[in-house]
């Protein structure tokens, strides 16, 4: 019974160092994003088609800030309102900006310590790389394990969720993290990449991720065009 008693304390300890890591993830991602931003400029581009870093950062501050406002991000007749007060944030000096992107509110329903990890780890990785990634000569970071791991973890719901009604059988797959099937039947593809490639692909981001398609050319180049994300 001592026995049992003192494996679960020590899967109980490893889990909250495990989780603890895992929170530092979504920090370490806005804190580099942050230093990014404030190095670049306001007027550096991203590869959001029309966005330069100022323009991403008051998305971030509206998502974060404004709830009143955010659900524009997602729905469409809220969409026109998003988009001013995205402009009016903007529109402040840059600086003052990237601050509030670097200190989030704890009462924000996306970044309160319940909620961070979960909503941010994404989120500010593949907005660090919108940044990285519109620059010349950038190249893939060497992420942490843990890192990939935490993104796997939100990879594979998403690829279920954006890919459901592609028209192919596709096996989306991260060596080493797991793999994924989703489609609606057809032509055989499998999708291959780290799982921080696969977030990127799967949110849309198709020309400047480093993934592997294997399969049908046909399939392979409508995924490549296809207007992923959520």
């Amino acid at each position: 019974m001592a026995a049992v008693t003192r494996a679960r304390r020590r899967a109980a300890a490893a889990g909250r160092a495990y989780d603890r890591a895992m929170s530092r993830y979504a920090r370490a991602e806005r804190q580099a994003l942050a230093d990014l931003l404030l190095a670049l400029g306001p007027d550096a581009p991203t590869i959001n088609e029309g966005w330069a870093t100022r323009d991403l950062a008051a998305h971030l501050v509206l998502r974060e800030r404004r709830p009143d406002a955010a659900g524009g991000i997602v729905l469409p007749p809220l969409r026109g309102y998003a988009e001013r007060v995205r402009r009016r944030l903007a529109a402040q000096p840059y600086p003052e900006l990237v601050a509030q992107v670097r200190r989030p509110p704890a009462w924000s329903p996306v970044s309160n310590p319940l909620t961070d990890e979960l909503a941010n780890t994404m989120e500010f990785f593949i907005h660090h790389e919108d940044v990285r990634r519109a620059s010349p000569g950038w190249q893939p970071r060497d992420l942490a394990t843990g890192l990939q791991a935490a993104l796997w973890k939100r990879v594979a719901p998403m690829a279920r969720l954006v890919l459901r009604r592609f028209p192919a059988d596709l096996y989306v797959q991260a060596p080493g993290h797991g793999e994924v099937s989703v489609g609606r039947g057809g032509d055989r593809l499998r999708v291959v990449g780290a799982p921080a490639e696969l977030a990127l692909f799967l949110s849309g981001r198709q020309r400047v991720a480093r993934v592997q398609l294997d399969g049908s050319a046909a399939s392979a180049r409508q995924l490549r065009v296809a207007n992923l994300g959520m």
